[in-house]
């Protein structure tokens, strides 16, 4: 069995395109704005990144089902292709970037609520995908050129131009032995195959796995007589954060040790800005390495709520909050879509997005129901977040769970019928 461990690999150093941008004189601020899931678009001075950009929604369960073998993989199959809602990433690109030019797409894995749509942000805006094998596999099936993205496995050193660097880290999928279809790292060997209507299938056993672990990015931006940064990555699991990853024979490292190894090579101690998953058990692990000032939730707001009403409930994570606070570690959650935070010398702050989210039909923070408010006073409302794979459930909660106005979110008809907190957290996912 042949055997790499990427920590025992000088990190290499790769540069796309023909001339990279010249820094910046005036050290840019960097511009973070939620997207919604684990979708981001993050501006530093002229030098524009979308991660993900997953806006289409892929229907949920039924459309997905688990295998009888492995019930709790309730995402590993499909009953048939989905399409890319095209219509729906076109007005927020043009709502986001207008006429200014996308340098870069970044694919935190390769589950379908992550790279479903990066293809189509590439082909739409020509700009360069950098993601794991999968990834550019899943690419190369919706048209997007081979030269068109990077495959990365972590270990890479990318100098972005403008001052920034952007370091690869290999990283694992939230999850466990109880579903290891979605957990376990599994790349793809070839591009898939569209069905008849050019759709292809969301389900982790099939064309969306989640690409042999997740990529995680730290970046750095050189400024006068300092250096900002941030880290992000799209899953984890505490499971098995500290165990090598393994796909193939190949042993890319434990996703600790590969974000120490990043940390050092950059010279940090801490950073500026954590965009983190996996609530209070991952944190507990990440945040020794990287000791964070600031914290931004991501993906934690479900799989399949629909996108344009907006944030579905409000954030809530009592454990996280707690741990964060006792490590003084400042928590930033969003209140809508499309909420921007600035980074720059005095640390972090909110910035004004309301011409963005106006364009989309967002109000500028998202007003909810009594119900919702409610029923976010008595759970976390990361539990039906980070792939559904986290976050405990009180079975015997009011029949208000997570309902609103909407008729999709009407429980009082389904909820008496819920008898676990497997069987609840498999509903609320679904909606």
């Amino acid at each position: 069995m042949k055997s790499k461990t990427l920590l025992a690999i000088c990190l290499a150093c790769f540069s796309f395109g023909a001339a990279l941008p010249a820094r910046a004189a005036d050290a840019p601020d960097i511009e973070m704005t939620w997207m919604s899931i684990a979708n981001w678009y993050f501006k530093i001075g002229d030098l524009r990144i979308i991660l993900d950009g997953y806006v289409s929604r892929v229907p949920g369960p039924p459309f997905f089902y688990a295998p009888k073998s492995f019930p709790n993989d309730q995402y590993a199959y499909t009953r048939a292709g989905a399409p890319v809602d095209m219509a729906s990433v076109t007005k927020v690109r043009d709502a986001m970037l207008g006429g200014a030019k996308l340098d870069y797409l970044l694919s935190g894995h390769s589950h379908f609520d992550h790279s479903w749509d990066t293809p189509a942000w590439s082909k739409l805006t020509g700009a360069m995908m950098i993601g794991g094998q999968s990834s550019c596999y899943q690419a190369a099936a919706q048209g997007v050129a081979p030269a068109q993205c990077r495959a990365v496995s972590g270990g890479e050193k990318i100098d972005l131009g403008h001052g920034v660097t952007m370091r690869v880290v290999r990283f694992n999928h939230s999850g466990d032995t109880s579903n290891p279809i979605q957990h376990f790292a599994r790349e793809l060997y070839d591009p898939p195959v569209p069905d008849a209507t050019g759709g292809l299938r969301a389900g982790v056993g099939e064309d969306y796995p989640n690409g042999g672990g997740g990529r995680a990015y730290l970046f750095t931006v050189d400024r006068p007589g300092a250096k900002l940064s941030f880290f992000v990555q799209t899953s984890a699991s505490a499971f098995d954060l500290d165990k090598d990853i393994h796909v193939d024979g190949v042993n890319y490292g434990a996703p600790l040790a590969n974000l120490a190894a990043a940390m050092a090579d950059a010279g940090l101690k801490s950073v500026d800005v954590w965009i983190g998953t996996g609530g209070a058990p991952v944190a507990k692990l990440i945040v020794p390495v990287i000791r964070p000032k600031v914290y931004l939730p991501s993906h934690w707001d479900g799989l399949f709520n629909p996108f344009w009403p907006g944030m579905p409930f409000p954030f809530k994570d009592d454990a996280l909050t707690a741990y964060l606070n006792a490590e003084k570690v400042a928590l930033m959650p969003q209140q809508q879509y499309f909420d921007s935070y600035r980074l720059d010398a005095r640390g972090v702050s909110m910035k004004p997005n309301g011409e963005v989210k106006k364009k989309l039909g967002f109000t500028e923070v998202q007003r909810f129901s009594k119900a919702v408010l409610d029923t976010t006073r008595m759970a976390a409302s990361t539990s039906s977040g980070d792939d559904c794979g986290e976050g405990v459930f009180n079975p015997a909660m009011s029949l208000s769970v997570f309902a609103d106005s909407r008729p999709r979110w009407d429980t009082r008809a389904v909820l008496p019928s819920v008898k676990s907190a497997a069987a609840f957290r498999t509903w609320v996912c679904s909606r």
